[in-house]
């Protein structure tokens, strides 16, 4: 099985992520998507030969508008899926915003919004596609998520530094999954993964 093949089974094999991306898509949100570790520790997981562990961080519900940036409206959302699930830990953030958050130029889509995460493991997600099937975007590939390997991208690997080295010590993955490497240079240019 591909790795593409191998997300969209986790996703869609386990309830709780299945039913929480059912949630997300019934917003009809633009460009929307679940990210992170919602994608990154279920892959994880299936590499340690476990199942899946709980939903138990922030579920990273991402989408891309730029005529509704306010983060007025981001919490307005994320109350609204606290209502169908409070058990889950939403984090909705419109991207059409974060590059100001984050010093970078105004992002294009949500996928140009993820090339300029912290690490290329976690610059992946998935949503419930038109036709009931499980869609994966990784613009910075899918090659670290599933060789198991932690790699600042892009401005995290040289002036964003330290940013990234404070965030993965607060992480703990290393503890929580053993065999994840360290990777301290930043990958070459690689082509987005967009899958259906």
């Amino acid at each position: 099985m591909d790795d593409i093949s191998i997300i969209q089974a986790l996703i869609s094999e386990d309830p709780i992520r299945w039913r929480l991306l059912k949630m997300v898509r019934s917003l009809n949100l633009p460009d929307c998507w679940i990210g992170a570790g919602f994608v990154r520790n279920a892959v994880w997981d299936y590499l340690h030969g476990r199942s899946p562990s709980p939903v138990s961080t922030d579920v990273d519900v991402i989408w891309f508008d730029h005529k509704r940036c306010s983060p007025e409206e981001d919490k307005a959302l994320e109350t609204l899926l606290g209502g169908l699930d409070p058990t889950a830990m939403w984090s909705v953030k419109n991207q059409a915003r974060m590059h100001v958050q984050n010093g970078d130029e105004p992002y294009l889509s949500t996928t140009d919004a993820m090339r300029y995460w912290p690490e290329t493991a976690t610059a992946v997600a998935v949503r419930l596609g038109e036709s009931g099937s499980c869609e994966i975007a990784a613009p910075l590939g899918l090659d670290d998520l599933f060789g198991l390997v932690i790699r600042p991208a892009g401005r995290f690997a040289t002036e964003k530094t330290k940013i990234y080295q404070e965030r993965f010590k607060s992480k703990s993955w290393i503890e929580i999954w053993p065999l994840l490497t360290l990777a301290s240079a930043p990958l070459p240019s690689i082509p987005c993964v967009k899958a259906t």
